[in-house]
């Protein structure tokens, strides 16, 4: 038996006198209603979250520099304690993996939670909607704002409106740059005018792009650009929660007194006062199924609540709840795919959590001269090597350098190698052997690196003695 949620079809019927539906129809401005509710709060709970990580952890100082710094010129990303470098990519691979696992086992559990809640697009898109609220008014006086002819009133209303988005949108695109520029010289220097040029172009451009897809395209981001509408279909199965409609118990639907005996007029606890469809910031119909626009947030169950409870009825008739509970069956919560996703966190966390604690601090390159060998003024052979020190750490080291691999081995040149936090060192070495100790023409050495204050913490690198052919 097929366990695929089924589709709804709620295409719009073709207009009178036409075959089809236009598919390139122009958008509908969508005119969302105030609402209050469970829901709400703990989505401006979570978008409270977002905002004060995204805006408060750039301001914030780690080890004498920004906490959260892409320093992209000298290829270093801060992130707090830690210094990644382009040689630790890997790790940061790791993160979006785990990311996108976490983000795949909440789907098969509680479908689109991500996107109603703590999505950035759609958390923007809601304080884009209050400032429409604050500066035109509710759904109705913005509706009625929007037909009026331009007046004073609807100029200022409008112009106030915008210049709150832009402001929103200026301080969302300089605080992006400030994840990659040290935000406090990029405001200064910015208003200052000594900014570079590039700063001025990007934090333009994300005020716009924060401007357009918050105040503008809004819904169509989640609709039509947004690939996770599509792929997040395939995650989903009849035990997982999702915004629905109980039709057993909605219908029929049709408005009625409030203390009229709907059950005897065959009438189904939906009123049908369209609350659900005015306040869905897709403006979709959640009595319609299950939909693609649907971005699970749960306001079309905070408005028919309140209405429930004006009529005196059970709350619930929109709700998260999974398609076997709709039609009566049990929901089976631990399931196979999602225990599947959770043991495949789980290991990818423990193995990032286990890669992090193990990677070394200290970077360590060695490459061999292109002279093959030389003979010095004691008659001993001679390779010179190029060393690269890096220090991955916030605090800076001394490392003491060693070498190994072939009897009578001497290393000339500097043994102690002091390396500032965050630094390269980079330095020639001389190896020399006495001719009549070379076991053969190439011979395998190892470069030994230990810390200083920690002799347990060495790094090693192997390279070749070459020297001339025994005869």
């Amino acid at each position: 038996m097929s366990k695929q949620i089924p589709v709804h079809d709620v295409t719009p019927p073709a207009s009178k006198g036409k075959d089809s539906v236009d598919l390139y129809a122009s958008r509908e401005k969508i005119y969302t209603r105030a609402f209050t509710g469970l829901f709400r709060r703990l989505r401006m709970v979570g978008g409270a979250g977002l905002f004060l990580l995204y805006f408060g952890t750039v301001w914030l100082n780690w080890g004498g520099h920004q906490a959260v710094w892409w320093n992209l010129p000298e290829r270093k990303f801060y992130i707090f304690g830690a210094t990644i470098w382009p040689q630790d990519f890997i790790l940061l691979s790791g993160i979006l993996i785990v990311a996108a696992f976490g983000l795949f086992f909440i789907t098969v559990y509680a479908g689109r939670v991500w996107c109603g809640y703590t999505c950035p697009q759609s958390v923007w898109t809601w304080v884009f909607m209050w400032c429409e609220k604050v500066t035109e008014g509710d759904r109705n006086q913005r509706m009625k704002l929007d037909k009026a002819p331009m007046s004073a009133n609807k100029f200022v209303r409008k112009l106030a409106k915008h210049s709150l988005w832009l402001l929103i949108g200026f301080v969302t695109g300089m605080t992006f740059v400030g994840y990659f520029a040290p935000i406090r010289e990029l405001v200064y220097e910015f208003f200052t005018g000594q900014a570079d040029g590039w700063a001025y172009f990007w934090v333009g451009f994300f005020t716009l792009a924060t401007y357009g897809n918050a105040g503008w395209l809004r819904e169509q981001v989640c609709i039509y650009m947004c690939p996770y509408a599509r792929f997040q279909s395939v995650m989903f199965d009849k035990d997982t929660l999702i915004v629905s409609y109980d039709p057993r118990r909605g219908e029929t639907r049709g408005p009625r007194k409030k203390d009229a005996d709907y059950k005897a007029q065959g009438l189904g606890d939906c009123i049908d006062c369209t609350m659900c469809v005015q306040v869905c910031p897709t403006g979709i119909d959640i009595r319609d199924g299950l939909q693609v626009e649907c971005i699970g947030c749960a306001a079309c169950i905070d408005a028919c609540d309140t209405i429930m409870d004006k009529m005196n009825y059970p709350k619930g008739l929109i709700s998260y709840t999974t398609e076997h509970n709709l039609s009566g069956q049990k929901t089976n919560m631990l399931r196979p795919r999602l225990i599947g996703y959770a043991l495949v966190l789980l290991v990818m966390i423990g193995a990032l959590a286990t890669a992090f604690a193990i990677r070394p601090l200290v970077g360590f390159d060695v490459a061999k001269d292109r002279v093959l060998y030389r003979e010095n003024a004691q008659g001993r052979i001679e390779n010179v090597y190029s060393l690269k020190v890096m220090n991955k750490d916030q605090r800076d080291h001394v490392y003491l350098l060693d070498a190994t691999g072939v009897p009578d081995l001497q290393l000339t040149g500097q043994r102690e190698i002091r390396v500032a936090a965050g630094d390269i060192v980079s330095l020639p070495v001389q190896l020399s052997v006495a001719p009549q100790s070379l076991p053969s023409t190439t011979n395998e050495i190892t470069f030994t690196l230990k810390d200083a204050d920690d002799s347990a913490s060495q790094v090693e690198a192997k390279s070749r003695f070459i020297g001339p052919q025994i005869r």
